[in-house]
């Protein structure tokens, strides 16, 4: 049992939240300093990197060039990629993959030992880097997780759940957390959040369920600058079973020869985009959601793939087996599903927010790079350059020494508060953000999302009380489902604001981009911290 106080106070040179690919990377490139990686999963690594199926997007291919793969980001994006992240992200991710590869680490080579590289949607060259055929991400983050291991100067807390951060006059002094023996204040100068992304707030996502945007929700309770909130992108082709997360079919099947079919058989893509399979990733999920919303089923041959590579896609081919299914006898269903956040905490070219002392890396932070529609593979590659520059960063700049401050009093939950009242909480606040900010929105269902979404946050409220002493485990469910509902209405909130539709946001009621929307979203998010319903058109403007 927890109770509201006492609780532990553990110094800190510096915390990273978060055991993805970015805050490993930043942990390592941070040793010899000490290092306090939390992290609310079992073990490492976690978060969505682990199920990370295509690879890491790098020029590094004969006459491919950084500008070229600059050039492609900002076409992907709508009109939102800030060109100079854009050029940053390239060029340093191009001599990073090219460190990696001198490194050992395990990529996919050719018999001279150089790269083999895939071509993905949207992207004009062949520079997809990929580990371990389509289990890139998990062979990324196994071998980083082992060097972490191995890195004395890094100290690794597990199942220990991120709460709030401690600040005092706007300096970021700590973080509060839950851990399984109790509350604890991790009091430090700088922290570092890596938290990944949101996918778990909508019912339908490729996600773990850990992705309940909690680096996203402490943020905004802190009160640091969001952006491009409404920018969710939704992964085309997701397999069309009854799991949670649904399994993922890697874009790099496309890439390698796989056609989207209707339920005649017929290719429909080359009716919707020039570049037909390899359109970006926004155009295909719409051209395969209308159908599927139409009752049409829609399929993913995968046979042309596994035919031009026979070893290339393992982790599909256990996929389908998992769920009785042969891609070698008949094509696959599919449909599209919550994918990607490119909204997040804004930052800088070194990872740094708008308060002092806190740093945000990777799918919880909104760098530019990725505008309204992130390109296939470079969210690895963001989450390897930034990390590395956060942790440049966080060592090199001098901060002054903490100011004094009142210990924070934790939230207390009601002790008699059950997981299946949580359960249900959750699962209605999923179903409500997929249904109204789903794939395509409209102004009556975003309105229909808030309302329920306010409803449920208000009736979380009412589960603290003064003398709550929630076990850790409903403590920890407890906060997700608080994260997942201010994610949400934050969320719908951005969707509001932004009458037209653009990359990933697509409102069929503003069918078109509107050249005054050309900018991106701030979100006031010192204005959301409350359970009762979201300020109006003033906690939201288009840059």
């Amino acid at each position: 049992m927890i109770s509201s106080t006492p609780y532990d106070v553990r110094d800190a040179e510096v915390i990273v939240v978060g055991s993805g690919l970015a805050g490993m990377t930043a942990a390592l490139q941070l040793a010899p300093r000490a290092v306090t990686l939390i992290t609310k999963t079992a073990g490492l690594p976690g978060g969505s990197s682990l199920y990370a199926q295509g690879g890491v997007a790098a020029a590094v291919g004969p006459g491919d060039r950084p500008e070229d793969h600059a050039a492609d980001t900002v076409a992907a994006g709508a009109g939102l990629v800030d060109a100079a992240m854009a050029a940053l992200l390239t060029r340093d991710g191009a001599a990073l993959i090219r460190r990696l590869l001198a490194d050992g680490l395990p990529f996919d080579r050719a018999p001279d030992g150089s790269p083999l590289l895939g071509r993905e949607a949207a992207h004009g060259a062949a520079r997809i880097v990929h580990a371990g055929g389509d289990a890139t991400g998990r062979t990324l983050v196994t071998a980083m997780a082992e060097r972490l291991r191995a890195t004395p100067s890094v100290r690794v807390e597990t199942d220990a759940f991120a709460v709030d951060l401690v600040l005092r006059n706007g300096r970021v002094c700590g973080l509060l957390a839950c851990h399984p023996q109790g509350w604890v204040l991790h009091r430090a100068p700088r922290v570092i959040l890596a938290t990944g992304g949101i996918g778990a707030a909508f019912a339908r996502t490729t996600n773990p369920a850990e992705a309940t945007g909690d680096g996203l929700a402490i943020a905004a309770r802190a009160g640091a600058r969001l952006a491009d909130l409404e920018f969710v992108q939704f992964h085309p082709t997701a397999l069309a079973v009854d799991a949670d997360p649904v399994p993922l079919l890697t874009e790099a099947l496309r890439g390698a020869g796989a056609l989207l079919l209707d339920r005649d058989g017929r290719r429909f893509m080359p009716d919707e985009h020039p570049l037909a399979e390899l359109a970006p990733r926004d155009v295909v999920a719409r051209a395969i959601g209308r159908r599927v919303a139409a009752g049409e089923p829609v399929f993913l041959d995968l046979r042309p793939a596994l035919a031009a590579k026979p070893d290339g896609f393992p982790t599909v081919l256990a996929l389908c087996a998992e769920h009785g299914l042969d891609p070698f006898a008949e094509p696959m269903p599919v449909a599209p599903a919550a994918h990607y956040h490119m909204g997040g905490v804004v930052t800088d070219a070194d990872g740094r927010t708008s308060l002092e002392g806190l740093w945000a890396c990777g799918e919880v932070a909104c760098t530019g790079v990725h505008g309204a529609n992130r390109l296939a593979s470079n969210s690895l590659l963001e989450a390897l350059v930034f990390g590395a520059r956060v942790a440049r960063d966080v060592a090199e700049r001098p901060l002054a020494p903490l100011p004094p401050f009142a210990l924070p009093r934790p939230p207390a939950v009601a002790a008699d508060v059950g997981h299946a009242l949580l359960d249900a909480i959750g699962a209605e606040a999923r179903t409500a953000l997929y249904d109204g900010a789903g794939l395509v929105r409209d102004e009556l269902g975003l309105l229909a999302a808030r309302r329920k979404l306010d409803r449920l946050a208000a009736a979380l409220d009412t589960l603290r009380c003064e003398d709550g002493e929630a076990p850790p485990a409903v403590v920890r469910q407890w906060g997700e489902a608080r994260n997942r509902l201010l994610v949400g209405r934050l969320v719908v909130h951005a969707a509001l604001a932004r009458e037209e539709s653009r990359g990933a946001h697509c409102r069929s009621d503003h069918p078109l981009p509107n050249p005054a929307f050309t900018r991106r979203t701030l979100t006031l998010s010192d204005l959301a911290g409350t359970a009762g319903p979201l300020p109006g058109d003033a906690a939201c403007c288009i840059l």
